[in-house]
């Protein structure tokens, strides 16, 4: 009877902590249920499963001409890197960016909204494609106080073998990967894409080469 009503006042207690983060999040119980299942997945995830850089490769044009416009927003690196410690509150906040981003933004391609092939920036107007994303979601988390070292612009090839761009965060449970064209935030090695290049940790204006390797089924490095 005892054991019953631990239980019974466990799952009261749980409830209330749902019905709260569903509050919060603006979303049902049940879909506030489903992410802290996804956050407490992340958790669990074994360590070790960051992505290993090789060595420096060509900047992206669309990232040297942003620079270029916004020097502000680059540049700063403090040249060692680092990595988040992943917390239920850390990650519940990554989650809400992620969220607020890709369902605030609409996808629209460069030559649509620019009348040029590539442009990166950021999606002030509300439109934007892959890179426009990525770069506001880095953003937001900067000023939401998440270090910059661990926010890395990350150039990939999708399931279709097309070039995309994601935002690769680094993080002691492994690499963290949000993405516009999935609503999960994922592990890397979940993705099923092909890791290219990223930014350099520490120093965010020097890129990295990732191999062009397909992200393996199970947890792994490159």
């Amino acid at each position: 009877m005892n054991k019953r009503l631990e239980r019974a006042r466990l799952a009261a207690a749980a409830a209330v902590v749902i019905a709260a983060i569903a509050g919060v999040w603006g979303v049902s119980p049940a879909q506030a249920s489903e992410r802290v299942g996804e956050v407490h997945l992340a958790m669990r995830s074994a360590p070790g499963s960051n992505m290993i850089a090789g060595s420096n490769t060509a900047t992206p044009i669309g990232y040297a001409r942003f620079c270029a416009e916004r020097p502000g927003d680059c540049g700063n690196g403090n040249g060692r890197g680092g990595k988040v410690a992943l917390t239920d509150a850390n990650y519940a906040q990554l989650r809400h960016i992620n969220d607020t981003v890709n369902g605030t933004i609409q996808p629209l391609t460069d030559i649509e909204h620019y009348g040029e092939i590539e442009r990166w920036t950021y999606p002030d107007d509300g439109y934007g494609d892959c890179e426009d994303y990525v770069l506001l979601k880095r953003r937001l988390l900067i000023e939401a106080g998440w270090p910059a070292e661990t926010l890395l612009i990350t150039v990939v090839r999708d399931k279709q073998g097309d070039g995309h761009s994601v935002l690769t965060v680094v993080t002691d449970r492994g690499d963290l990967v949000l993405d516009n064209q999935e609503a999960a935030i994922l592990l890397w090695h979940e993705t099923g894409y092909r890791f290219v290049k990223r930014q350099a940790q520490g120093f965010p204006d020097r890129w990295v080469s990732l191999g062009d390797v397909l992200a393996p089924a199970t947890v792994g490095q490159n």
